[in-house]
């Protein structure tokens, strides 16, 4: 009972970036503005793509669902960052602490599934494209945006049981701007080992399948496209996958460039500034990725405006 008690009062302070006093007050302004953008940007695709019938297809349903995942990884872990650069108090507590690693975490594996899940979908749709709505059905890509979500809550639940188990007590202050588990693993009097092993496997598990799901659909989408007669036609199948390219490399470039910082003090930075890229910065883009190269996309958007904003 007095190790239960102890573990409640345990709080976690978030040393997010303040090892650099001076750039508290810009760095607010610049990720609360990368944060509007993000909840404009996710948040309009999504309604865009919902009040207008043309974009009811199997690329745009995934779309949306890419879409309610960034809004959400933004979501948690920006608002506490601001927080935490405009006030002196950078204290989270145990739960709180334990409940935003496990949606992040979650929102992060359903991104990287739903970006596979995408890569899939523009093969079917350059391979046979007239039968790419009887392929890809209603009740196929229900199925794969439900086994996106329910992985990407597996595992993660699976860590936050390990994390749970690990003793912490006190004050104990994380090197990081959000509850990253690694982070979470460093300030714990537990044997982290195996926690750490489960980690490595869940993460590296990911990353090889989804790679390899994306790598082998864009290699039969790069040999259908240099069978097309035409060039026109090959810039048409090409341009339809370049926003999607463009997120995979900012996605996981920045996830695999984590496997490459070694384990020391000096490297915490380098860390901290990629898990900007991956929580924030992607978030940020992707709406704007999708939609500035995407003429139907923008016209729907000024339209959206013009009748929904801008009218009387």
């Amino acid at each position: 009972m007095a190790a239960r008690n102890l573990t409640m009062e345990t709080v976690f302070v978030l040393l997010g970036f303040s090892d650099y006093p001076e750039l508290q007050i810009p760095l607010f302004l610049v990720f609360l503005v990368m944060y509007i953008i993000s909840v404009l940007g996710n948040l309009g695709m999504l309604a865009i793509i919902k009040i207008n019938p043309r974009f009811h297809t199997p690329m745009y349903f995934f779309l949306s669902h890419l879409s309610f995942v960034d809004f959400c990884c933004s979501s948690i872990v920006i608002p506490k960052m601001l927080e935490n650069l405009a006030m002196a108090n950078q204290r989270i507590s145990y739960s709180s602490c334990m409940l935003q690693f496990f949606l992040f975490c979650t929102a992060v594996v359903t991104e990287s599934f739903l970006l596979a899940v995408m890569a899939y979908d523009r093969f079917v749709a350059i391979r046979n494209p007239l039968l790419y709505t009887v392929v890809m059905s209603q009740r196929l890509c229900a199925l794969l945006v439900a086994g996106s979500y329910l992985w990407g809550m597996f595992g993660p639940l699976v860590l936050l049981c390990y994390a749970l188990q690990l003793n912490f007590s006190g004050c104990h202050v994380i090197n990081h701007f959000f509850c990253e588990y690694t982070a979470l693993l460093a300030v714990s009097s537990s044997d982290v080992h195996i926690p750490h092993l489960v980690l490595f496997g869940f993460t590296t598990f990911n990353e090889v399948s989804t790679l390899l799901i994306i790598l082998t659909s864009y290699v039969f989408i790069f040999v259908t496209i240099l069978k097309i007669p035409f060039a026109s036609g090959r810039r048409k199948a090409f341009s339809t996958c370049a926003s999607h390219l463009t997120a995979i490399t900012i996605f996981h470039g920045t996830i695999l460039s984590l496997y490459c910082v070694p384990n020391s003090k000096n490297s915490q930075q380098t860390i901290k500034v990629a898990s900007v890229f991956y929580a924030i910065v992607n978030s940020m883009l992707n709406p704007l990725i999708y939609s500035l190269r995407n003429k139907d996309a923008k016209d729907a958007f000024w339209k959206f405006i013009d009748t929904k904003v801008l009218s009387p």
